[in-house]
């Protein structure tokens, strides 16, 4: 386990946002997520103060060294096998260095003499939670580039702590490249974070002619406004070119009402200019989510989609639609909580004097496209620093319980194994299975008979490090950190 250092002093190096190494797309491209490279040892000899030689940080500066990888146990009361969906008892998981070397039952696995064990016997152990629609980027409003960066810094570390290992990001909100930058500080072992995906500034529909209030964008800050098919594919290229793993699109602006209470959607890009998106990320290697409320633009990402990609909210499915998608291999990531809200209502409200409402639309159909056969749901919860705040995502599990009819088996799945796949990460997260990252969360009670027991993670382990444990006597509280 690597030694705890100061966060202010690497983010030094973080500001200059151009000198960031691009390691996680790459990793993400070829279908792996990014393991964390130990600090290399100081070159040459040390002849500063101290006898032991330090390591170098990855963008400079020096750490102790830590101590090389070593093997530790987990004995869990219940481990929940997300790949089947069923929770096993008195299981045994053997961990060297940052991945799982064995599991199986207690007896059948030999615990090593001297091994560690981390007694999780009266908990439930699971694989990391997995969201897949993040925004930890805040709007940067008045903040500086450097505060929007250290906000975002610590929104990560939140939801670190509370079971969340990896996400995947959904634009950065007006911050550019900056989650670029975070997520190769993170994968190099600069600063405490969940695995991340980035999808940088997202790409947006200008009109098929520049309008009035466009203007250029020298920072490279905000989405990226085209209007025509040779734009569409000119910003998937350069948004691959600045690193990200994904592309965030927004085939639909936003909804309304006619007088008579019929639904209304805005739509942007014309179908030509969807394909073109779609087309030029795959060739390209990435996938795309689309940011898709209804009408004829849910329609259009729909049928431009390729498998593997993702459709994001979705108020206005039909089941022909939900059916295309199951047969296109598509994901669904409804994000129930973030349009359940009470505003959501109270802007209906205000917008058509209470006359009609947006919610019960969106629950009604989401938990429909939630039951078509072949459709692959997963946890995502549209986090953001103005209406959810980081840390209470697994608040999502219990409403795709309650709202989306799923059993706590299958969210439990959708917020793990589904998530994992869809970030093309299944093979290293996502379940707690030989080979994969030791990414591992417990909950004191049984998440199957109360979903809610996701909202009280009391252990979180990643990549082989513990950063909480409330569970093992004499390991500290809700703050232990071995960083």
């Amino acid at each position: 386990m690597r030694l705890k250092f100061v966060l202010t002093a690497v983010l030094l190096n973080l500001m200059m946002l151009g000198g960031a190494t691009r390691l996680g797309a790459q990793a993400s491209a070829a279908g792996h997520a990014p393991e964390t490279p130990p600090p290399a040892p100081y070159p040459g000899t040390w002849k500063s103060q101290g006898a032991v030689t330090p390591c170098v940080l990855p963008w400079g500066g020096i750490i102790p060294c830590p101590p090389p990888a070593a093997t530790v146990a987990i004995r869990a009361g219940r481990l929940f096998d997300s790949e089947t969906g069923k929770m096993l008892t008195r299981q045994i998981v053997l961990i060297r260095g940052q991945r799982i070397v064995d599991v199986g039952s207690d007896g059948a696995i030999a615990i090593p003499p001297a091994t560690p064990v981390i007694d999780l016997s009266s908990a439930t152990v699971l694989p990391g939670f997995i969201d897949t629609h993040n925004h930890f980027m805040t709007p940067r409003g008045k903040m500086s580039a450097d505060q929007s960066l250290l906000a975002a810094s610590q929104r990560l570390r939140i939801a670190l702590n509370h079971g969340f290992t990896a996400l995947k990001e959904m634009t950065s909100h007006g911050n550019g490249y900056q989650d670029v930058t975070l997520r190769d500080a993170i994968n190099a072992g600069m600063i405490v974070g969940p695995r991340v995906q980035v999808s940088g500034r997202g790409i947006v529909w200008g009109g098929p002619t520049p309008g009035p209030n466009e203007r250029p964008d020298p920072e490279l800050l905000n989405a990226i406004a085209v209007h025509n098919v040779e734009e569409a594919r000119a910003a998937v290229r350069m948004e691959v070119e600045h690193g990200v793993d994904h592309i965030k699109l927004y085939p639909v602006g936003n909804y309304g009402f006619t007088p008579t209470g019929e639904p209304t959607y805005q739509l942007m890009y014309p179908l030509d200019v969807m394909k073109a998106l779609v087309d030029e990320a795959h060739k390209l290697g990435v996938y795309t989510g689309s940011h898709a409320y209804g009408g004829e633009g849910l329609q259009n990402a729909i049928a431009a989609a390729m498998s593997g990609d993702s459709i994001e909210h979705g108020f206005g499915l039909t089941q022909q639609m939900c059916t295309t998608m199951a047969q296109k291999g598509l994901y669904y990531s409804p994000t129930i909580g973030r349009y359940s809200m009470p505003s959501i209502d109270e802007a209906d409200d205000k917008n058509t004097g209470g006359k009609y409402r947006m919610v019960p639309i969106f629950q009604k159909n989401l938990k429909m496209c939630i039951a078509t056969p072949g459709v692959v749901t997963v946890l995502g919860t549209g986090s953001e620093g103005s209406t959810i705040p980081e840390g209470t995502n697994a608040i999502e599990f219990s409403a795709l319980v309650k709202i989306g009819a799923m059993t706590p088996a299958q969210a439990l799945q959708a917020g793990t194994i589904n998530a994992a796949k869809l970030m093309r990460w299944g093979g290293d997260i996502g379940s707690i299975s030989k080979g994969k990252f030791a990414d591992i969360i417990a909950v004191s009670g049984d998440p199957l008979a109360d979903i809610s027991e996701t909202e009280r993670v009391k252990f979180v382990m990643k990549g082989g490090e513990v950063f909480r444990n409330d569970l093992t006597p004499g390991t500290g509280g809700s703050e232990f950190f071995t960083r």
